[in-house]
C-alpha cells in the first residue's frame, strides 16, 4: 500500500513492516502506540525504522494512520482535559465551604 509520511511516498506492506521491526526493542510507551506482533511501539519509533528518516520529519498521526491502513492495531489515548483554573476567590470560597461562583 502506498502511504505518504513526511511528504514522501512509501510502498509499505504488513509483512514488510513486520520484517523491519523484527529485533527492534520497543522504547517505553507514554502515549499512543502501535501493536506490531505482541509488542507496543511508540509511533515515532516505528516511523523512524520504516522510513529511515529523523523523527522530527513526521508526526505520530501520520504513522498511526498508515499503520491502521495496513491493519495494525493502534492505541490512541484520549486527549486529557485541561485542569480547571480557579481564581483566588474561588479557592477561598471552596475552603470556607461557600457554593461555587460561576465565572
Amino acid at each position: 500500500m502506498r502511504c505518504v509520511i513526511a511528504r514522501f511516498p512509501f510502498d509499505l506492506t504488513k509483512s514488510g513492516v513486520l520484517e523491519s521491526m523484527k529485533g527492534i526493542k520497543p522504547e517505553p510507551v507514554t502515549g499512543d502506540s502501535v501493536i506490531i506482533g505482541r509488542r507496543h511501539y511508540p509511533p515515532k519509533q516505528v516511523g523512524q525504522v520504516i522510513t529511515r528518516q529523523d523523527r522530527r520529519d513526521f508526526s505520530a498521526g501520520e504513522v498511526l494512520r498508515a499503520m491502521a491502513h495496513l491493519g495494525f492495531t493502534c492505541r490512541i489515548l484520549p486527549e486529557s482535559t485541561p485542569a480547571r483554573i480557579e481564581s483566588p476567590l474561588q479557592r477561598a470560597s471552596a475552603m470556607l465551604g461557600a457554593p461555587h461562583l460561576a465565572v
